[in-house]
């Protein structure tokens, strides 16, 4: 048996559905079709997964007899869920990666996942100039790390931005594909809308059939953004830009840090200084400009975030067609914020339902999505988690 196959008990018993059906009579869930088709699905891919079984060898010799050339992994077709924010594509998309009967499997932000790509392609390169390998291509030995390491691979929030993971894309999940690798994701977006309007996106586009290939990809249509039905907690955005606002920052600041020493602080990252204009403890203060007027990718984010569990971001201005870039980078920020679980105090010219004033290419539908997550950071459902993983009060903001 494979080592990395686990039993597991009968989806129809213990699956998503059973699951989704638990917190709906909890009152914790509302009844909702497309999630409970869903779910359906998922269950449909987890009794897949238990079934397969490893190849077995002929003979205790076969592999001396066995064609030399590459061999393509079978696996079942994963998953490509797509649609609005808040319609509990990431909450099935974790029922099922819980549930998932296999040891080798990866839970990630899409984001995280890419800057862990590219930290190996670096390091790969080093061997290569150290004369460790003679392998000049990084990516067959990286994707043989990765599937190693997990044959399930589960993205929440799948979007590319950057013109380094579109690049990628294709010749990595090839190779990933071929050693039977399965892939579980969510977005805002249809594939044929990844990277849409990107730098020379003709190069990305075979990553787009190689994903139909080897994923079904099905909308999730629930009306209700859930996120949007949370109840406020800290009001940790405030607007408009000004005095009242300065204050209230001020305060929250002054709260958080308390007896704390304050003081600018670096990060070193990939051979590059990431300035913080203020650190103390695990808090840090930024101005808008700092960390999205700058070329900064959600790698970055996710270094500072590494360091810091709190965040306050201030002066945010309204974002327009001339702010474009600053547009992607905020947008990648916030989901860094969400995915680490992370406080967000920020002040703003607006609400953020408000601040995107030119709503063209896949930033319209991706900011949907940040104004969803920034308002579900204002839920104590949120505020709760955010205690439980980093084990520290709550700072209220009067």
């Amino acid at each position: 048996m494979s080592k990395d196959w686990e039993r597991a008990s009968n989806p129809s018993e213990h699956g998503v559905s059973a699951r989704l059906e638990t917190l709906i009579a909890m009152g914790e869930l509302k009844p909702d079709p497309a999630q409970a088709a869903m779910a359906r699905r998922f269950d449909r891919l987890l009794r897949e997964i238990r079934d397969q079984r490893p190849a077995r060898k002929s003979s205790a010799l076969g592999w001396l007899f066995a064609s030399r050339k590459p061999q393509t992994v079978a696996a079942p077709k994963g998953l490509y869920i797509h649609g609005g924010v808040g319609r509990g594509k990431t909450m099935l998309m974790d029922m099922f990666f819980e549930r998932a009967p296999l040891k080798r499997k990866r839970r990630a932000h899409f984001h995280e996942f890419m800057a862990d790509v590219h930290e190996r392609i670096h390091r790969h390169r080093q061997d290569l100039k150290a004369g460790k390998t003679r392998q000049a291509d990084p990516v067959p030995p990286v994707a043989a790390s990765l599937i190693a390491e997990a044959r399930l691979l589960c993205f929440d929030e799948f979007s590319v931005t950057d013109i380094a993971d579109a690049m990628i894309l294709s010749r990595l999940f090839g190779e990933l594909f071929a050693s039977g690798c399965i892939l579980v994701a969510t977005s805002n977006v249809e594939p044929d809308d990844l990277y849409r309007d990107g730098l020379n996106r003709g190069l990305f586009l075979p990553f787009v059939g190689l994903l139909k290939q080897h994923v079904e990809i099905l909308p999730l249509d629930s009306v209700t953004d859930y996120r949007m039905e949370k109840e406020a907690g800290l009001p940790v955005f405030r607007h408009p830009i000004g005095p009242e606002a300065d204050m209230a920052m001020e305060a929250a600041w002054q709260r958080e840090v308390a007896d704390l020493p304050v003081a600018p602080a670096t990060l070193s990252f990939r051979g590059r200084a990431i300035a913080v204009p203020l650190a103390a403890g695990r808090a840090a203060r930024f101005d808008f400009s700092d960390l999205c007027e700058r070329p900064l990718a959600a790698a970055d984010y996710l270094e500072i975030l590494g360091r810091y569990d709190t965040l306050f971001v201030e002066n945010i201005p309204f974002l327009g067609a001339e702010k474009r870039n600053e547009t992607k980078r905020f947008i990648n920020l916030v989901d860094a914020v969400y995915d680490r679980r992370a406080r967000f105090f920020a002040s703003a010219a607006a609400a953020p339902d408000r601040l995107l004033v030119t709503r063209r290419g896949t930033e319209g539908f991706e900011f949907d999505r940040t104004v969803s997550r920034l308002t579900e950071m204002r839920s104590a459902e949120y505020l709760a988690e955010h205690q439980r993983k980093y084990d520290h009060p709550v700072v209220e903001v009067s």
